[in-house]
């Protein structure tokens, strides 16, 4: 069974971890360095990317998950999540994990009242997909090697970067699971993996 952790710091764990299992994954809560052994991917979770980064520093996450990035397993942002995975985030002079070939705006589509819902056709997935927009960024502009999945009103809201996969929107607050789905197709058989140096996960 594929093992893919949420981080767990913040945002929308619960219902991350929900459709992990709704898609047959065992689905693992990740607060310390330890919790990132043996897992196939991850997924940074919608909330607020500030909170997070502090908590991130806080429990002694930032260079455990840019390890984990190296291993070449599939990363999954998802709103903020994204905004800590991109490469550049607009209006600030740092990236948070700074992995994802993309650059990224914070709050593009409004405060939290502005919130809304939009049909949307994301390429790889069948049909349209009803998301979800909460204060979300979107993506200013991408990588030779980033393919954009999808745009919405002339502003691209999905986008993957080889291994790690990014959206504008929260799709776990839905019953629809095709994205996560599809997230999980990115695992690669284990013997494509490089096999990450345990220290590198010991909590100090």
């Amino acid at each position: 069974m594929k093992r893919v952790g949420v981080l767990a710091l913040q945002g929308a764990v619960r219902e991350h971890l929900q459709s992990i299992a709704a898609c047959g994954a065992e689905a693992v809560p990740v607060k310390w360095p330890k919790d990132l052994e043996r897992l196939d991917a991850l997924i940074l979770p919608g909330g607020e990317s500030t909170a997070m980064r502090r908590l991130i520093d806080h429990y002694g996450l930032m260079d455990p998950l840019r390890e984990f990035a190296k291993t070449g397993k599939p990363m999954f942002g998802t709103c903020a999540g994204l905004i800590l995975l991109a490469k550049t985030v607009v209006g600030s002079n740092e990236a948070h994990l700074g992995v994802m070939d993309v650059a990224v705006e914070r709050n593009s589509f409004g405060r939290q009242v502005d919130s809304f819902e939009a049909p949307l056709e994301i390429k790889g997935i069948d049909g349209a997909f009803e998301a979800i927009f909460i204060r979300a960024p979107h993506i200013v502009s991408v990588g030779l090697s980033t393919e954009v999945l999808c745009v919405h009103n002339g502003k691209i809201v999905m986008a993957k970067s080889g291994q790690f996969l990014g959206c504008s929107f929260h799709p776990e607050l839905t019953e629809d699971h095709r994205i996560t789905e599809y997230f999980l197709s990115m695992i690669p058989h284990k013997s494509d993996l490089l096999l990450p140096n345990r220290s590198i996960y010991s909590k100090v």
